[in-house]
């Protein structure tokens, strides 16, 4: 008998890094659903960022193991992480500011034409692409040929988060994704992840404004000093108690 998909996109088991001695993560065990809004918060030098760079192959993990839809996976570089499908969006959203949208969306992965024996950029049909895409996930934006570098932070999160969903990405990484946005742009930003689970994808958002993140998140796992301190599906905890944990490592 054939063996099914497995009930978790991602399992981190075990998973422990030191630097220099200095213990950043001690066997934490961190799981991601299949469509599911996972956030993982922690106060600052909790190790959040650590096991993000571990799941992504910027780091590898001094124990521990790594599962793809219940198959061990080993990332020696942040290449192999994007091949299965794993895509940061950062604060910046790592878009160039002297490049239009157009350009940004298909960078990497142009659409080009034939002209006589050669192969050119396809820009209107790239523009096109885009467009209708951004504007299929809820994202406008004044103009295709507006340089990143004039938009504000949450117009850049809406392009980057439209690149990743269109060119394959299965998990989302969003860290800190709505630190330095105004009230406004991140309800937009919110929104851009209510709809990246409604066409599929897994995300992972990594945040410590627990306000921010309590309407889009399926489950809280809280990390505290390198361990895990939570795991809660959002029915079990409120964001008061969410808050607590960060605070106390614990409740009551």
């Amino acid at each position: 008998m054939a063996k099914g998909p497995s009930k978790y996109l991602v399992e981190m088991k075990g998973i422990t890094k030191s630097f220099k001695g200095n213990l950043a993560l001690k066997s934490v065990d961190f799981r991601i659903g299949h469509k599911e809004v996972v956030a993982l918060v922690g106060d600052n030098g909790a190790g959040k960022s650590t096991l993000i760079k571990i799941l992504t192959g910027l780091y590898q993990p001094d124990e521990g193991e790594i599962y793809f839809d219940g198959k061990k996976v080993k990332f020696s570089s942040p290449a192999d992480s994007r091949k299965l499908g794993f895509e940061v969006v950062s604060q910046t959203g790592a878009l160039i500011d002297e490049m239009d949208v157009t350009e940004n969306f298909f960078l990497g992965n142009p659409i080009t034409k034939n002209f006589g024996f050669i192969k050119v950029l396809d820009t209107k049909k790239m523009k096109e692409v885009a467009k209708q895409y951004l504007e299929d996930i809820g994202i406008h934006v004044k103009s295709m040929d507006q340089k990143v570098g004039t938009m504000s932070g949450g117009e850049k999160q809406a392009v980057s988060i439209g690149r990743c969903m269109n060119f394959g990405s299965k998990l989302l990484l969003l860290d800190e994704p709505t630190s330095a946005l105004s009230i406004g742009e991140t309800e937009k930003v919110l929104n851009y992840i209510k709809g990246a689970k409604k066409k599929g994808f897994s995300v992972v958002v990594v945040s410590h404004i627990i306000r921010h993140i309590y309407p889009v998140a399926d489950r809280f796992v809280i990390l505290d000093k390198g361990k895990k301190s939570g795991d809660f599906e959002k029915s079990k905890i409120s964001r008061k108690q969410v808050e607590e944990m960060i605070v106390r490592g614990r409740l009551g």
